[in-house]
């Protein structure tokens, strides 16, 4: 399997350095980074979608027209054609009928927000983040981190329970319809109840964990002590509906990517840094 790393979505957040711990001006970057695995026998498979291009086309009906002004600043989002994963994929000389699999580490609108740029695509999704997404939302968060209006077009939905076989201490959801058994599922609740990393195994045995959302600064994984910026830190918080799971996660996570260096990269979906290695090849 080759495994393609692309940016999907950039925010652009007020607060510079105080987000992604570079930035020299006023704004940050934070990244979208989703997986474009082509498969010898399964087609091209993705790991979340990142912006769409009916978000690009619709930037105040599809992100989110509930989206209040403060959380509009706060994300700052920047909308191009061509970052969207169709685009990328069409620049590799795919089409969108090759992608035959999408797998989301959770349905937020910034991951989920291509999805019906593939409709031939099977949609693999935790059966808790499928309810949660499209059934009643009460409160502030959850009115604005699902988008019905980015999913109400998939027809070929694969959802999956919580439990499953031993991945590295975590459970892991193997076996997932229609692909091969080097990809599997781990939840990792605590940012959605639903949400799951995504395991692939390559085909020199290491394994690459995307984990989604469940960290988002880079300083949080492979140091004994956990170091993150403060407006990370804080929008980590705001965006939790479990706490204790999330960082009880992140914990585990962050032993295993010190243990387990040398035989698994892990990822996370909105730091720079992290994407930019990993285009590169560069260790973690």
């Amino acid at each position: 399997m080759r495994i393609h790393h692309l940016n999907c979505g950039t925010d652009c957040p007020v607060g510079g350095a105080l987000f992604d711990g570079r930035s020299a001006g006023p704004l940050a970057t934070l990244v979208c980074h989703c997986l474009l695995i082509e498969t010898d026998a399964h087609g091209l498979v993705l790991v979340d979608t990142g912006y769409g291009l009916r978000d690009v086309a619709h930037p105040h009906q599809r992100p989110g027209p509930r989206i209040t002004p403060p959380w509009r600043l706060l994300l700052n989002i920047r909308l191009r054609e061509q970052d969207t994963a169709i685009r990328q994929i069409e620049a590799l000389g795919h089409r969108a009928s090759d992608v035959r699999h999408i797998i989301t580490t959770h349905l937020d609108f910034d991951h989920a927000g291509g999805l019906e740029d593939f409709p031939h695509a099977t949609v693999h999704v935790m059966q808790r983040e499928y309810d949660d997404a499209t059934g009643p939302k009460i409160g502030l968060v959850a009115r604005n981190r699902w988008r019905e209006r980015q999913l109400d077009e998939v027809r070929d939905w694969r959802r999956y329970g919580a439990r499953g076989e031993p991945w590295f201490g975590f459970d892991a959801v193997r076996d997932l319809d229609g692909l091969p058994p080097e990809i599997l599922m781990v939840p990792l609740p605590g940012h959605t109840w639903g949400h799951a990393g995504v395991a692939i195994r390559g085909d020199d045995g290491r394994w690459l964990l995307h984990a989604g959302d469940a960290y988002f600064y880079r300083g949080e994984m492979r140091a004994a002590k956990r170091c993150c910026t403060p407006g990370l830190r804080a929008y980590q918080r705001l965006m939790e509906v479990d706490a204790r799971s999330r960082l009880n996660n992140q914990e585990r996570l962050r032993a295993l990517s010190i243990v387990r260096r040398k035989d698994l990269t892990i990822t996370c979906t909105h730091d720079p840094v992290e994407l930019e290695r990993c285009i590169a090849g560069s260790p973690l």
